[in-house]
């Protein structure tokens, strides 16, 4: 199978964990022997969260007081770079030549008008206590909301529309590289009139961007790992249930917050009906297990007879 591996923001930096690069470097190592396990039958394509990453970044600029703060698509791409660097190095070693891997920095374009823009709700950076978030908030103009038992600041995130890059992407998977793409959801463009691509102060979320990467390519699944079993029901609470395979409607009937589960939800359900691939939620540890049904939340669909647009023109790329 060709498998879109999503790799979760906090699966690469753990929620609460010191933002340092020894921190980084070991969680890639993990994750990096799931995908390896994938690769040893499957044909794979990364893509990564980097919430935390450019977080940080953002927090790094703001202390160098000499310049402006670099907008947030620059620092998407910076990120990208670097978690692209440490997953490319540790593939790389661990195929021992034996795979050939590349890491491509790739754009999204997003629609100026997205009303996104104007109800941020992307965490990026570290995690706060309630007080020193809302401090930090009225300090620098952030937006911050709850985020599990602590606080984050939120960004705009808006839908991703197409991957500029893809006909690259799908040269060098036909060519059996192992590609790292799009990540944190690629770094965010609009279109001009004359066509010409520029940054836009946002962050897109990388499971949805994930989806889009996944149809455009014609994957077969389409895999979400993060720091968490599977979806539950009634999360948190003492009634809190692992849901194993489930059907569409199950999972769209759901009450999920914006900024953790429900966009992998979302993204599931969306390559699941477009495609009728398989898309699974579940622990980066299990991948090799989830996507032979014995962990994690799955979800498949039946493709529509008919639509008004295939995958490759819902995601041509750069106009």
């Amino acid at each position: 199978m060709l498998i879109v591996v999503a790799l979760g923001g906090n699966a690469l930096l753990r929620r609460g964990q010191a933002a340092d690069y020894a921190a980084q470097r070991t969680n890639v190592a993990t994750a990096v022997d799931a995908i390896a396990d994938l690769a040893r039958e499957h044909d794979v394509v990364v893509t990564h969260g980097n919430g935390p990453q450019v977080g940080l970044l953002a927090l790094q600029g703001e202390a160098y007081s000499v310049v402006s703060p670099y907008p947030l698509d620059v620092l998407g791409a910076e990120s990208d770079g670097m978690i692209g660097y440490l997953l490319d190095q540790e593939l790389v070693n661990r195929f021992g030549g034996q795979r050939q891997v590349a890491t491509l920095l790739t754009q999204v374009i997003v629609d100026a008008d997205d009303p996104a823009f104007a109800t941020p709700e992307k965490p990026i950076g570290p995690v706060y206590e309630e007080a020193v978030a809302k401090q930090l908030a009225a300090e620098r103009g952030w937006t911050v909301t709850r985020d599990s038992l602590f606080w984050r600041r939120v960004v705009p995130s808006p839908e991703p529309r197409s991957i500029v890059e893809l006909g690259t992407i799908k040269l060098l998977v036909d060519a059996g590289v192992l590609v790292v793409c799009v990540g944190g959801g690629g770094i965010p463009v609009v279109v001009d009139r004359d066509g010409r691509l520029t940054g836009v102060e946002a962050v897109v979320d990388k499971d949805r961007a994930a989806a889009l990467l996944a149809e455009g390519l014609g994957a077969d699944a389409l895999l979400m790992l993060t720091d968490v079993d599977a979806v539950e029901v009634d999360y948190g609470t003492a009634n809190a249930r692992a849901l194993a395979d489930v059907t569409i409607d199950e999972l769209r009937a759901l009450q999920l917050a914006h900024g953790s589960m429900g966009p992998k939800v979302d993204a599931a359900c969306r390559f699941a009906e477009r495609t009728g691939g398989l898309a699974a939620i579940g622990l980066l540890s299990d991948a090799a297990a989830i996507v032979d049904g014995r962990r994690g939340t799955r979800v498949c669909g039946e493709p529509a007879d008919a639509r008004a647009e295939t995958p490759d023109d819902a995601n041509a790329g750069h106009p």
